[in-house]
């Protein structure tokens, strides 16, 4: 395990804002009442992130939970991301709330996720698509060194979703009066948690989301931490890989036609470039049916463009007419994408329903949607304990499984680690409609 500790010195940060910002996202997490949307609320009024009108609606808002601002005014800061009638009646995080801000240096997607074990489901929503995971911790509530249930299921959920950098908020410093001896004992103990966990970036800060301790500005209150504050920190993570990198793919969404009924009427597949990029004259293969052709032209709204890289929403032309359909995927010669009706896959079951092996299931991933049998659960994840567990014949909501699946029809795809858009997946319930799993697929076979 790669694992960096924030708490030496801190580092020198260049003054002159980069030219070219990149955006992270990242999420907060962990259990109810840690203090996740408080954070985000002191990080975005701290660094001047927050209108005017919006500072009135709070002045306004009937449930407060007692803070003072700088003017000595009663506001709340969690509810700049508590927006639900219901969230502010029970003073919890149902749904996810989304918040954009930038600073000189970057530009953030902060994604505030439910605590409760119930909205489990939400929070993998939110981390689907982060950079980072800010797990908060309220230094109160570890008691002997044993992390909460909570704690330990967002983490691992992080971990699965291949989210690369862990940042461990210590919160409410100040109730147990900034003691750097309470700080060891909860990082001692997240460590030997995640010691399991490969390739992870894990970085500690102690703060006070209420008062703004280490949040955007270094505390006086605790000399002995050294490191930067979480503002700071969030500016200086490093970029995540870009897309354009990996080869080209391009889920087929929709088949547009402009009448249908002449040989040289207009035919373009829609979609969005999930990664790699693509120009006027590449050649391509049309999978999994394997035809190959060539660019003809690509169009962006009513332009053409010479090239569409990742992230891109177009119309692509091919040179000859080929059976495309939604669904398909279009890519580049040897960029190594799989076609299998056979894989392995984590799963996290998100449905109130358990798992039936009777019941008929959808897998929807990137714009296909082919029918699903689960062969077999290989086995279950003890969040406690980060040890694979005996299968059962069932899974119940906020269950962690590898599961092997049978697939109706063929399906173009990556492994999760390589590419998380291709390589990941939604299992739905086919009498109900529900959404019964997210799954991230770790190994296939042709």
């Amino acid at each position: 395990m790669t694992t960096t500790i924030t708490g030496t010195a801190e580092a020198a940060r260049d003054a002159t804002p980069p030219t070219d910002q990149t955006v992270l996202r990242f999420i907060t997490a962990g259990s109810v009442d840690d203090g996740k949307s408080t954070l985000i609320g002191r990080l975005l009024y701290d660094s001047r992130a927050i209108f005017a009108d919006q500072l009135a609606a709070l002045s306004r808002a009937k449930h407060k939970r007692a803070h003072l601002d700088h003017a000595g005014e009663s506001i709340d800061l969690a509810l700049l991301t508590d927006g639900l009638e219901a969230e502010r009646e029970q003073g919890i995080t149902i749904d996810v709330a989304y918040r954009y801000f930038a600073t000189p240096r970057r530009k953030f997607i902060i994604a505030d996720t439910p605590g409760h074990e119930q909205y489990t489901r939400n929070m993998v929503t939110g981390a689907s698509t982060a950079d980072a995971a800010v797990i908060l911790i309220d230094a109160t509530r570890v008691a002997n060194g044993e992390l909460l249930a909570q704690t330990k299921r967002h983490t691992m959920l992080a971990a699965l979703l291949g989210i690369r950098h862990l940042i461990v908020a210590i919160n409410k410093m100040d109730l147990v009066e900034f003691s750097e001896e309470r700080f060891e004992q909860i990082r001692t103990a997240y460590l030997q948690f995640t010691k399991q966990l490969a390739n992870r970036n894990i970085h500690f800060i102690p703060l006070c989301a209420l008062n703004g301790d280490n949040v955007v500005q270094r505390s006086a209150a605790m000399p002995w931490y050294q490191g930067p504050a979480l503002l700071a920190l969030l500016e200086d993570l490093p970029a995540a890989a870009g897309e354009r990198a990996f080869g080209l793919r391009f889920p087929v969404q929709y088949v547009l036609r402009a009448d249908g009924h002449k040989a040289d009427d207009f035919r373009g597949y829609a979609g969005r470039v999930e990664a790699g990029m693509v120009k006027r004259g590449d050649p391509v293969l049309v999978l999994p049916a394997g035809a190959g052709a060539r660019i003809a032209a690509i169009r962006s709204g009513d332009r053409d463009v010479d090239e569409a890289v990742a992230g891109d929403s177009v119309t692509l032309l091919l040179d000859r007419d080929l059976d495309v359909s939604r669904g398909d995927t279009i890519v580049a010669p040897g960029s190594g994408a799989r076609i299998t009706k056979d894989i392995t896959a984590d799963l996290c079951w998100l449905d109130n329903e358990p798992f039936a092996a009777q019941r008929k299931y959808l897998l929807r991933q990137t714009t296909r949607t082919v029918p699903a049998r689960v062969a077999a659960i290989e086995s279950q994840l003890d969040i406690r304990t980060l040890q694979n567990m005996p299968a059962g014949s069932s899974l119940c909501m906020n269950d962690i499984a590898r599961a092997r699946f049978c697939l109706g029809q063929p399906i173009v795809c990556d492994l999760f680690d390589e590419h998380a858009i291709t390589g990941a997946f939604v299992l739905i319930d086919s009498a109900t409609n529900q959404t019964a799993a997210a799954g991230m697929i770790r190994a296939v076979r042709p």
